[in-house]
């Protein structure tokens, strides 16, 4: 019979030495760096348009303090006045025609054999800049241009329709110019959002007799809600900036019929010198985008919350 000797148990002495903290004393200081940075580019300059905006500033002499006067003269000015009115068509064009044409296309070649290759047509538009689809667009909606003369072939009214020269006219079909360009993106997004559908609740309601309409609105729709809410949030971002179509299709004209606050900035800062005038548009511009977005998602997670 063989016994068991017990050991005493081995005392192990506590190290005597203190953590080193000078690692998570310097961490801070990697940061600084990057801080610099952001304040240099973004912080700064924000804080200098903001003061600009309070004084009459022609890039040359010394800012003078004009208090409110830029704003009262924004508001007052009836071009300015139409600026807004033109950027809030923006805003709502944007969010209906390129966000319902995307979904649609996704919706319908969602599943499909040849799905990817029916929805490269729309996408590539995409891959081309503003400034080309100004172009192309430009030349199809001139007087004398693609559009007009394809109606003319055929016979039918508006050949000789100048698309571009009367508001708000021009701005709607530069809107359709802009949804050739961003309905393949957000087609590609909801189809993202599509397949993070679960494939169980879809087949289970196709068993019980949903299809078409119905199942896109009772299931479908209502699990797109996060992806709907991206691509929405984006295109009213995207809206509120309209800059680079409009300067290419019309330069704002014809006179400033279809000109955006974007564009309105870029005249008064860069065209009449009047930087303190384009600094209130700017200032005003962020403070809508910024405040837009804001709203919309809290809106957005106020709903989700209430479903859920």
């Amino acid at each position: 019979m063989t016994s068991t000797i017990e050991r005493p148990p081995v005392k192990v002495r506590a190290s005597s030495q203190r953590p080193d903290r000078t690692g998570a004393r310097m961490a801070p200081l990697f940061g600084l760096p990057a801080a610099a940075v952001v304040a240099l580019l973004l912080y700064l300059p924000f804080l200098w348009t903001t003061y600009v905006s309070f004084t009459q500033y022609d890039g040359l002499a010394s800012p003078a303090w004009s208090g409110l006067a830029n704003y009262k003269a924004m508001f007052s000015d009836p071009d300015l006045v139409g600026a807004l009115v033109n950027t809030l068509l923006w805003v709502v064009g944007m969010v209906t025609l390129p966000v319902a044409l995307g979904l649609l296309v996704a919706v319908l070649t969602y599943g499909h054999k040849w799905g990817t290759w029916l929805r490269l047509p729309f996408l590539l538009p995409y891959a081309i800049s503003g400034v080309a689809v100004g172009v192309i667009w430009g030349f199809v909606l001139q007087p004398d241009g693609a559009l007009g003369q394809a109606l003319g072939f055929f016979g039918l009214p508006g050949a000789h329709t100048g698309w571009l020269q009367a508001g708000p006219g021009n701005t709607l079909m530069m809107i359709v110019a802009v949804t050739w360009q961003a309905a393949g993106v957000n087609a590609l997004l909801f189809v993202v959002g599509l397949q993070s559908i679960p494939a169980e609740p879809l087949e289970a309601a196709k068993l019980d007799g949903a299809e078409g309409f119905s199942l896109f609105r009772h299931h479908l729709w209502p699990q797109l809600r996060p992806i709907t809410t991206v691509v929405i949030g984006l295109s009213i971002v995207g809206s509120l900036k309209t800059f680079d179509v409009v300067w290419v299709m019309t330069q704002g004209g014809p006179g400033t019929s279809s000109e955006t606050l974007a564009l309105s900035m870029y005249k008064e800062t860069f065209v009449l010198n009047d930087y303190g005038q384009g600094a209130a548009i700017a200032l005003f511009l962020s403070l809508v985008t910024f405040a837009a977005s804001i709203l919309y998602l809290r809106y957005q997670l106020g709903e989700s919350r209430e479903q859920g």
